[in-house]
């Protein structure tokens, strides 16, 4: 009955490292909630529930006190403790954390693990890297506890203008250039600065779903335009009536096809007449094998229509997260008046340790090293396809970068390919998903990438694929 005093009956464990009067407040709590007791039942006074549970009467003080301040209960003058009118039912008792299977989550890669993105972590350049972290540690000590620069550390900025004009001829000033986590997040500022303008933009189609997601999810209209073996198909571009464009130029993601200078000039013209904007992702152009590098599109733009993006992630280590864009002059004025107040993400000390590994030319000598030892692995790959399944695939996509396509003579589905290298203890991977239409009925292509594994491992796996597919 309401107005009662009610009795309480907790099981207290004293051996338990939570203290009494927080086991005494939890039950409690629990009763009120539960609507076991109920609004203006009176609790026993302290005296007596203490005397009941052969506890001290600060265990029960504290306990109700807590319930007091979190407004359980209320305190009546010369009279007790009650219980108050809340929405009790409102609350969760026992709550239990949610349990939310991805519906794209992965399953535990294979043994022999063909998946892109992953790098050799045996290459990573541990000592030098410890040696200008401590340097930054002891040099920046008191710069490391400030905020930074919104476009990132000086410093970096201005040794990536230099490395991208030797290596890519990408004529750009540190004042062009922001710091930013990973591509995906240098492409969600980007979004930004173009909504403003632009709502529709062409893709390569299949292209980086990463980053079709991140316009997407900005509210752009995707147009996909279809591939030749060019890059990108240039009418098709123009009947979009898009004013951007992304595109992978250096090594077209999937496909892998490089795009020739006459196609790279048609593409720049487009950007004119539609005073347009192309983003230039060259998200592995490092890495190309053979001959010299083709320059980049941004070398070649006198107009200010390319927007270059590129990252340490393949190169260096994915989880430093350090990518960066180059902006042209019209989108950098954009970004000083509406953006410049966004907080740089990369962490201060991060930025100047590569910096200063950069500068003294451990960054030129680790490139060196990676780009032989990757092209040593492709060399593997394309001769153990060639040794084991020959004439049942053909290989595209091998110019450059760090994965290649294999498309299977025979009669599986990508999905079929898939599970049966999954019974051989190896991982591969389809491309279905980067397609922004249906994909189209043919043959399906299956992407390999070499980065993480060793020659001898690429070797075994490439056999375990033929008793998978053959």
């Amino acid at each position: 009955m309401k107005g009662n005093s009610v009795k309480f009956t907790p099981l207290l464990n004293r051996k338990d490292d939570m203290p009494l009067y927080q086991q005494l407040y939890e039950y409690i709590k629990k009763e009120i909630v539960s609507s076991r007791v109920e609004v203006n039942d009176k609790l026993p006074s302290i005296r007596s529930l203490a005397d009941y549970l052969n506890v001290s009467r600060n265990t029960v003080d504290v306990a109700y006190q807590q319930l007091l301040a979190e407004g359980y209960v209320e305190s009546r003058p010369k009279s007790g403790m009650y219980v108050t009118n809340t929405q009790f039912d409102l609350l969760q008792i026992d709550k239990k954390p949610a349990v939310f299977l991805h519906p794209h989550s992965e399953t535990k890669s294979c043994t022999y693990d063909f998946r892109y993105g992953k790098v050799d972590s045996r290459l990573f350049p541990l000592n030098e890297w410890k040696k200008r972290y401590n340097e930054s540690l002891q040099t920046y000590r008191e710069s490391l506890f400030t905020y930074q620069e919104s476009q990132g550390e000086e410093s970096l900025r201005k040794e990536i203008a230099t490395y991208l004009y030797q290596s890519r001829g990408v004529v750009c000033s540190k004042h062009q250039i922001i710091i930013g986590a990973g591509t995906q997040q240098s492409l969600s500022l980007l979004a930004q600065m173009l909504k403003p303008s632009i709502r529709d933009i062409a893709f390569e189609n299949p292209c980086y779903d990463g980053a079709s997601f991140v316009f997407k999810q900005h509210g752009f209209s995707l147009k996909p335009v279809s591939l030749n073996n060019k890059g990108i198909n240039i009418q098709e571009l123009y009947d979009s009536l898009a004013r951007a464009v992304y595109v992978t130029p250096s090594h077209q993601f999937p496909y892998g096809m490089i795009m020739p200078v006459s196609r790279r000039i048609e593409l720049l013209k487009w950007a004119n007449d539609r005073n347009g904007f192309i983003i230039e992702d060259d998200y592995d152009g490092e890495f190309r094998y053979k001959g010299s590098p083709i320059p980049s599109l941004q070398s070649l733009d006198t107009k200010g229509r390319v927007i270059y993006t590129g990252t340490f992630s393949k190169s260096f280590m994915p989880s430093l997260r350090i990518s960066y864009l180059v902006l042209p002059e019209v989108l950098l004025k954009e970004y000083h008046e509406h953006f410049s107040l966004y907080e740089q993400a990369v962490p201060t000390l991060h930025q100047r340790t590569l910096g200063l590994m950069m500068k003294n030319g451990e960054w030129s000598k680790h490139l060196r090293r990676v780009r032989t030892v990757y092209q040593l692995k492709q060399v593997t790959l394309l001769a153990a396809l060639q040794k084991e399944l020959n004439e049942n695939i053909t290989i595209s996509g091998e110019s450059a970068g760090l994965h290649i396509l294999v498309r299977v003579h025979n009669d599986m589905t990508e999905q079929q390919l898939i599970n049966a290298a999954r019974k051989q203890d190896v991982s591969v991977y389809g491309t279905s998903r980067y397609w922004l239409t249906e994909v189209p009925k043919q043959k399906p292509h299956v992407l390999l990438g070499f980065g993480s594994l060793g020659r001898e491992e690429i070797e075994e796996g490439i056999k375990r694929l033929k008793k998978a597919w053959l």
